[in-house]
């Protein structure tokens, strides 16, 4: 049966390991088993403040992952000499503010495209392929094709937090994003707050190929381990 792409972001077993500065739990050991799990691709999340994931981490599941790598990383000039040194298959391109517990939002396209557009031209000219991470809306989807990303992540926050009144018009936002993608010869993937939960939903949107997926995984693997966790999340993702 055929299921959607799952990237396994291993960000928060580095959150745990850096809240006592210490060596374990290791995000690279996290990435080898998720692989084992099931997962198609390590996503990781290196902060400008490495609060979480650090250089070695980046170096050691770029070298180390049998599966694709997925960088997520802001437009600036330190990140994209990171990706260019590490190779990753892709980076997807988010909003990234200290003050910040977790990504809130998606990025704004329109408001500095010509940044966006130096850093995509130089990674695609590496062989990297890029994704931005956006809300569903209209006009950042048509400005992501017009910069050049191979793809979006639709931000599915909205929809995850949402009362179960509002859920189905964050639904079919989505939705209609993950349409107006693919007209747009966009891939299409999405993620942010999505658990064992509320998952199938976002899973029936036939565009959408790919999901990256945190928190609830990782928060699964402190009951099951981490192998089980991607497991069954692997199967709630056959469509």
């Amino acid at each position: 049966m055929k299921r959607l792409r799952l990237g396994v972001n291993v960000d928060h077993v580095a959150t745990l390991r850096e809240a006592r500065k210490t060596v374990e739990p290791d995000p690279v050991t996290a990435a080898m088993l998720a692989e084992q799990g099931g997962a198609d691709q390590i996503t990781f999340h290196l902060r400008g403040d490495r609060r979480h994931i650090q250089n070695r981490d980046v170096r050691l599941i770029s070298e180390m992952a049998q599966t694709m790598v997925n960088q997520e990383m802001a437009a600036t000039d330190e990140m994209q000499e990171i990706a260019l040194a590490m190779r990753p298959d892709s980076v997807t391109l988010v909003p990234e503010k200290r003050e910040e517990v977790t990504t809130e939002g998606g990025l704004d396209l329109l408001s500095d495209s010509s940044r966006f557009e130096d850093t995509v031209a130089t990674l695609g000219e590496s062989g990297i392929k890029t994704a931005a991470f956006i809300d569903p809306v209209f006009a950042q989807i048509k400005q992501a094709a017009k910069i050049g990303f191979d793809a979006i992540e639709i931000h599915t926050g909205e929809y995850a937090n949402a009362p179960a009144a509002e859920r189905p018009a964050a639904l079919k936002a989505i939705r209609e994003a993950a349409e107006a993608a693919r007209k747009y010869n966009l891939g299409v993937h999405a993620g942010h707050g999505l658990t064992y939960h509320n998952v199938h939903p976002i899973v029936k949107i036939s565009e959408i190929e790919e999901l990256n997926i945190g928190h609830s995984i990782i928060s699964r693997a402190v009951f099951v381990g981490i192998e089980q966790a991607v497991r069954e999340m692997v199967t709630l993702m056959e469509r």
